[in-house]
């Protein structure tokens, strides 16, 4: 790190102390700032930070010894947040979804780039060893043609969860139930890993939960550009919290990762035979806690984020575009969006601009 690169953390909801304790273990950055419209909730962070807190975004953006700001506010205000920072010339780390729009997320990506500043979108787990290991053999051929994936999220969150925080389980703020919350980064290492997506047929749900206008469950068919299908399925009803698992099948190669482990990697030699690979020589960043499919985010050991931290750091040095960029947050979001719209319609729906 050739300076320290100085932080704003805005938000202080769940995942906020896994986005301060990350950028904190790294060597040239700080987090200077942080803001909440609830002063308690700003002090409280910020005294962990030993930083400055605000309640007043715009008094927070006209500090100069910010370079990037860390939103993690309500879905529904994503965009807005971090096109404000941009034009502050600050540079944007952004929570998933980047919003619940696209033609507002379309609107971030582009004023970023207008104003110089670098974009990146949450999407932690393509850092985890096991997704790089996956992502190179399929990129390298070894894995052969795609034929099938199967991402299945079944996570338990109570009725209180949404009781205690207005803004959940509400069409304006949150945009979606348990896709675009909590199955959205298994739904962008599903299309990471499979490609391209051509259209997606789908039925949503309320079945569990009251006082909520989104999902609680969800089953989604996918047909993919290469010709692979695949399957999505979603609840929050899972009780007391069940896994996340993605299954990944081409012609000369399957792995299966669950709660973040690799759990199987397999692979055709040239000799036609199978072969395993060993998984003890693949790094994990995250254990198999059940805690993030029963309780929350904030269980989560976080190394994930702090390699997509760095890297925006290193884009910024190397002045080149992070690894998951705004068009690549893009992706899960347009996907997610299409399967509402699918099961609104009770139509297939095809996927433009992918």
């Amino acid at each position: 790190m050739k300076r320290e690169f100085g932080f704003a953390i805005v938000g202080t909801g769940l995942i906020s102390t896994t986005h301060y304790e990350q950028i904190s273990a790294i060597e040239g950055a700080k987090v200077v700032a942080v803001y909440s419209r609830k002063e308690e909730k700003a002090k409280s962070l910020a005294d962990k930070a030993g930083a400055d807190w605000y309640t007043d975004y715009h008094e927070l953006l006209k500090r100069k010894d910010i370079d990037i700001v860390s939103i993690i506010t309500p879905s529904g205000t994503h965009a807005d947040m971090a096109i404000e920072a941009a034009r502050a010339g600050k540079h944007v780390i952004v929570e998933k979804p980047m919003d619940i729009s696209l033609e507002k997320a379309q609107q971030m990506i582009d004023v970023c780039r207008e104003q110089q500043v670098k974009l990146s979108v949450i999407s932690q787990h393509r850092f985890d060893a096991s997704a790089v290991k996956i992502k190179d053999d399929i990129d390298s051929g070894r894995f052969g043609k795609m034929v099938l994936g199967q991402a299945s999220v079944n996570w338990y969150r109570p009725q209180s969860y949404y009781d205690t925080s207005k803004w959940r389980g509400t069409i304006k703020m949150d945009g979606g139930g348990v896709l675009i919350n909590q199955a959205i980064h298994t739904i962008d290492l599903f299309q990471y890993f499979m490609g391209e997506v051509e259209s997606v047929y789908a039925h949503t749900a309320i079945l569990a939960y009251e006082g909520i206008e989104v999902e609680d469950v969800a089953v989604a068919t996918v047909k993919f550009k290469n010709g692979g299908l695949g399957t999505i399925v979603g609840t929050t009803a899972a009780y007391p919290g069940l896994s996340a698992r993605l299954e990944i099948i081409g012609t000369n190669g399957t792995a299966v990762i669950e709660n973040d482990q690799l759990l199987k990697h397999y692979l055709r030699n040239p000799n036609n035979e199978s072969e395993a690979i060993n998984l003890a020589n693949i790094q994990h960043h995250h254990g198999a806690d059940q805690d993030h499919a029963s309780i929350n985010p904030a269980a989560l050991d976080g190394a994930s984020h702090r390699l997509q931290f760095i890297d925006m750091i290193n884009a910024i040095q190397e002045d080149r575009e992070p690894l998951v960029n705004g068009e690549e947050g893009l992706k899960p979001l347009k996907i997610i969006l299409a399967i509402y719209q699918s099961a609104r319609t009770g139509q297939p729906i095809q996927i433009e601009g992918f």
